[in-house]
């Protein structure tokens, strides 16, 4: 085993625990592999950098170009209110029509967008037919998951899988050269959602708004009185701040409101200030002198323009490059932080220092500007009460046939996917309906970054000839096995490994060592690259394992054994399933 082999693999290694640990985020992970390639003298810098101009990157990131024009345009928001009434019918027929519209959207534009998309709309059926979130979100995640699969384009990971095939030389995927197979495998899922699903899922009627109702409870007015020691401090030196952990959210003084206050904001006598505080301070802040509880009237008029809404951190939104001190949250974007649901715990102490993470529902108190302001720059998605949005026709039509055109040149094969998704970017901007601007930010840099990065694992992999020894291995192993039982085995391990790394990372890896397996094998390497596709998007047993079920996490109040319950049985059914129905449409000979 050569040297560079042996460092390749101390890197892969390395990496697989900077992903299961979670040290940094998704994309700086992938980058620091990338790094330590080029560092360690495995890759050139050409070779390291070569994933940013790779034909999945490029492709992903007019995509998301593309669907961002379908979703600007309103198209899919001006449907609501008709999936709405529909849906407040019966919870059968709400978990039917939001599992159809995921599936089928999620074929052809971004699953993550369609999520979100969905998210709002559903909760507000939920809110009016008394329906637990969580009997509807896990469904709508995954048949999100099921959606993608039916497509080149569906996913990510499939554009990934299908660029490596032609970087060996072989033939790429076709637009719908799978669709019959992952439309097999998703009738078998869609009749789990609706059939099993609801007998697991959580049926208790949780309280919806338990982080708006929890968080009020403790948001009070203190009147700063004479004879209090922290009049005339800043905020970050006061008693009221360092002693208590109480965050002030706004100040009236002499009649004037002050919301955009900082740490160097300071305290005078008369001042009366919202705050809230954590639930064992109430008590405490009682004897603190100098300060009186007012309760929460005076302010309430002339603050009128401020309100509490729910929101959830996305994926690629760039509140997870920080807590909301380092981001200075509160001055860049005039809204106040009540409460962080992270992970299933509520948190109310000590948020400024909080790292905030993809699927944490925040509370926020701020303006509608404000909050349309979070929402259009995609940091955030509002969970509040849906308002139907109106279709720009305008736009709305030329979006839909330029995203027909792509999809039609791809799969009738006029052109590559790449150049048909680039054509139809640049003709949403030439034709104004996008603008540049909004075409730079429809882009989920991070998940381009990720891309990049982990195509230099399967890069390495490939240069040093790992893939061939790897293969050879498994080869070896399970030689005394047909090819059928090997394809059944390779698609265990591929959608357990998704659940502690990316689906990405795991797809980067898993592709040139099957393409290799194939050929040490003599059998076509399509059922296998296939399987590598639906492994790694079919995923259900962790909120982790896939971004639309971290999305769903906080809002459906769901514990991490919810997944484990719904998603294990579902996963090992599929998991059969694809072992007789991938290789009947992709035979191994």
């Amino acid at each position: 085993m050569g040297s560079d082999l042996i460092i390749t693999i101390v890197i892969i290694c390395i990496g697989i625990v900077l992903f299961i640990k979670d040290y940094f985020s998704i994309d700086t992970t992938s980058i620091i592999i990338m790094a330590l390639f080029i560092v360690a003298g495995v890759l050139s810098p050409k070779e390291g950098f070569s994933g940013f101009n790779h034909p999945a990157t490029l492709t992903l990131g007019c995509m998301f170009v593309v669907s961002a024009g379908v979703f600007n345009s309103g198209i899919l928001d001006g449907l609501s209110q008709k999936i709405i009434k529909l849906a407040k019918i019966h919870y059968s027929i709400a978990l039917i029509t939001f599992c159809l519209i995921a599936g089928m959207f999620s074929a052809f534009v971004n699953d993550s967008a369609v999520v979100a998309l969905l998210l709002p709309i559903a909760l507000t059926v939920c809110r009016e037919t008394k329906i637990a979130p969580g009997m509807l979100l896990i469904p709508i995640s995954f048949s999100a998951l099921f959606g993608g699969t039916c497509t080149l384009i569906g996913t990510s990971t499939n554009i990934l899988v299908s660029s490596y095939a032609e970087e060996y030389g072989l033939e790429g995927f076709g637009m719908f050269e799978f669709s019959l197979a992952a439309l097999c495998l998703a009738t078998i899922g869609f009749a789990y959602i609706f059939f099993v699903a609801p007998l697991l899922l959580p049926k208790a009627k949780k309280e919806q708004d338990v982080l708006t109702k929890e968080a009020e409870k403790y948001i009070t007015e203190l009147l700063v009185e004479e004879g209090c020691p922290d009049i005339k401090k800043p905020l970050y030196k006061s008693k009221l701040v360092n002693d208590h952990n109480v965050q002030v959210l706004a100040i009236l003084r002499e009649g004037s409101l002050k919301n955009n206050i900082g740490p160097e904001t300071f305290i005078l006598e008369g001042d009366v200030m919202k705050v809230i505080m954590p639930p064992r301070t109430l008590n405490s802040i009682r004897d603190l002198k100098g300060y009186r509880i007012k309760g929460n009237k005076q302010m309430g008029e002339v603050e009128s323009e401020k309100h509490i809404y729910e929101v959830i951190v996305p994926f690629g939104s760039r509140l997870t490059e920080g807590s909301l001190r380092t981001l200075n949250f509160r001055r860049r974007y005039n809204c106040s932080v009540l409460a962080i649901r992270q992970r299933g715990e509520i948190l109310y102490e000590k948020l400024p220092d909080v790292k905030l993470m993809e699927g944490d529902m925040l509370l926020i108190l701020g303006s509608e500007a404000d909050m349309e302001e979070l929402v259009a720059q995609n940091l955030v998605v509002a969970l509040s009460e849906h308002k139907q949005g109106k279709t720009d026709y305008k736009k709305a039509i030329p979006a839909l046939i330029i995203a027909v055109g792509v999809v039609l040149a791809a799969s009738l094969n006029l052109t590559s996917i790449l150049i048909s998704s680039m054509v139809g970017a640049l003709l949403l901007v030439a034709t104004s309906t996008l603008k540049p601007k909004e075409a730079y930010e429809a882009v989920e840099w991070k998940v381009i970054f990720m891309m990049a990065g982990v195509l230099s694992m399967g890069t390495a992999l490939e240069k040093t000839g790992g893939a061939e020894k790897i293969a050879a291995f498994i080869q070896q192993t399970l030689g005394s096995y047909d090819a059928q039982i090997t394809l059944s085995i390779l698609y265990l391990m591929t959608f357990l490994s998704t659940n502690v790394l990316s689906s990405k990372a795991t797809a980067a890896l898993m592709s040139p060592i099957v393409i290799s397996l194939a050929a040490a094998m003599g059998v076509s390497e399509r059922p296998f690259l296939v399987a590598v596709m639906f492994a790694c998007s079919l995923t259900f047993m962790t909120p982790v394992s896939y971004p639309t079920n971290t999305m769903v996490y906080a809002p459906g109040n769901y514990r991490f054994n919810d997944f484990l319950r719904v998603g294990t049985p579902l996963n090992i059914i599929i998991w059969i399933a694809a072992t007789f129905v991938i290789p009947y449409f992709f035979p191994f000979k």
